[in-house]
This record gives C-alpha cells, structure tokens and sequence, in this order.
C-alpha cells in the first residue's frame, strides 16, 4: 500500500499526509462489477484510488440508470465527500468498472485535513471542479447531442477507461447506462457495424474505427 499510495498521491500530498493516510487507510481490492457504494446508504469513509476504474450512475424514480462519470486513479468521488462531510444519505450508486485498488479514508478525517494540510484542501476543490466539468459534461451530452453521438462517446470512453478495444457489455447494458432502450441501442450499433466502425459478436462489442 505504502508505494502505491506514494505513486498515485506522492506528488499531491506533503509527507505528513502521506504518513496519516498509511495509519488511517484501509487497502481494498474489489473486483469488476463490485458495488462500493448504494444509493440511500450513508458513507462512513471514501475512497482514493491507486488503480483501475468505478463508474458512478444515477437512478430516476422508475429504477432506470445513468452514467455520470468514471473516476480513475489518483482520483476520489467529491459526491461521496459532500455526503461524508453532510452525514447524508448517498445519492449515487458506485460499481467497479475494472478490477480496481483503492483507499478508504474514514469521514472524521475530512475536515481536520482541509484545516490542517494545503494539499489535501487543493486535491478536495479539484476534485470537485473535475467532477463538474464531468457532470456538465454529460448534461451537455444529453441535452445537446442526439443518441447516434452519445453512443459514440460512451464507446470511445469505455475502450479507453479499460484500454481494450473489446466492450464487454450486452446491448442492455448500455441502453441503462445511457438512459435509452435496448432496441435503440441496437438499432445503433447495427448502423455503426454497418459502417465498419464496430464488429458485433454475441457477448462483446470489437471496435474497429471510431473515428
């Protein structure tokens, strides 16, 4: 843990921090498809990661879902701080798109940090300013681009947030993550296959050219 946390965050932290985070933290390792966090359930501590991947979606009244935005390492959720710091209820879900390596920092330790070290005050506004930028990101996707053009981008992020050109996800999946049906989605990737931009095979997507 000590040098993963020294490769991801070294260059963010001061050494005192570092050295806090190593007594407080607890190492986990969760596997694709986990789920870290549910909606309606309160968050005792959040997580830094040191490698792989979580998506973090919403979910409407009628139990459909919606991507949000992926966190990387060297990275945390600044949704999960808000309900850290707010002792509210989490109102987003949080699943391992890979296999993945993370941090968990307990919540008591959110405002001692922000007082007593820069660098943790800094990482804690950026993280809110990226995810903002991500957020209004995917407001601008759906409310300006057709479904042709989120499909697009969805595909293009998932082969880069896996580094695999291989989408391993039935045509359900994504109409969930995307907030669409499965017939549109489809529909859709049979026209980008028809194109040559994709290959369909039973349980993967291949993509051949997006560009």
């Amino acid at each position: 843990m000590v040098l993963e946390l020294k490769n991801n965050y070294g260059h963010l932290f001061e050494d005192a921090l570092i050295n806090e985070i190593l007594e407080v933290g607890t190492f986990k390792e969760v596997p694709e498809g986990f789920k870290l966090m549910e909606i309606g359930s309160y968050i005792r501590s959040m997580p830094l990661l040191v490698s792989g991947a979580i998506k973090v979606l919403r979910e409407d009244h009628n139990g459909d879902e919606l991507l949000l935005y992926y966190l990387e390492k060297g990275e945390t959720c600044s949704m999960t701080m808000t309900c850290c710091m707010g002792q509210t209820k989490s109102e987003i879900r949080a699943i391992a798109e890979t296999d993945t390596k993370l941090i968990m920092i307990p919540v008591q330790k959110m405002d001692l940090w922000s007082s007593k070290y820069k660098s943790w005050r800094n990482f804690v506004f950026e993280s809110y300013h990226n995810r903002l930028n991500e957020m209004l990101n995917t407001v601008d996707n759906i409310a300006f681009h057709n479904m042709d053009e989120r499909l697009l981008n969805y595909l293009k992020e998932k082969a880069r947030i896996n580094k695999d050109n291989t989408i391993h996800n039935t045509h359900q999946e994504i109409a969930y993550e995307l907030h669409s049906s499965r017939v549109v989605i489809s529909r859709l990737l049979k026209k980008l296959e028809n194109r040559g931009s994709i290959e369909l095979h039973r349980n993967h997507i291949k993509i051949i050219n997006l560009d």
